[in-house]
């Protein structure tokens, strides 16, 4: 990340002017669960209780997927993406795919 990237989930940026609409970004990552964290995994499925081994694969992605759309809208000259989300789905057994997605924009600070 070159510069800080302003990032929200509205449609606006509270102090900024939007100066262009750049378009849709995206990062996209998948990730599988290893032998051991489907073990441990099972584990707590069988006791309850929270899963801090498939909370932490889960932040990973979104982690990755996150950096890899900001790193796509600096490619294209934003400095802000308004609109952002995520999305998760199940590729295959073990295999989830994580996507963060926004509209890119350049903003100007209000004067």
């Amino acid at each position: 990340m070159k510069n800080a990237t302003l990032i929200t989930t509205s449609t606006s940026l509270e102090g900024y002017q939007i100066t262009k609409q750049l378009g849709l970004v995206r990062g996209i990552t998948v990730r599988s669960r290893s032998i051991v964290g489907n073990l441990a995994g099972g584990f707590m499925t069988l006791f309850g209780g929270r899963s801090t081994i498939y909370t932490q694969l889960c932040e990973k992605a979104r982690e990755e997927a996150l950096l890899l759309m900001i790193e796509h809208a600096e490619e294209i000259g934003a400095n802000a993406i308004i609109a952002m989300r995520y999305d998760a789905n199940e590729v295959m057994s073990g295999l989830t795919e994580v996507l963060a997605y926004g509209t890119a924009v350049v903003v100007e600070e209000h004067k």
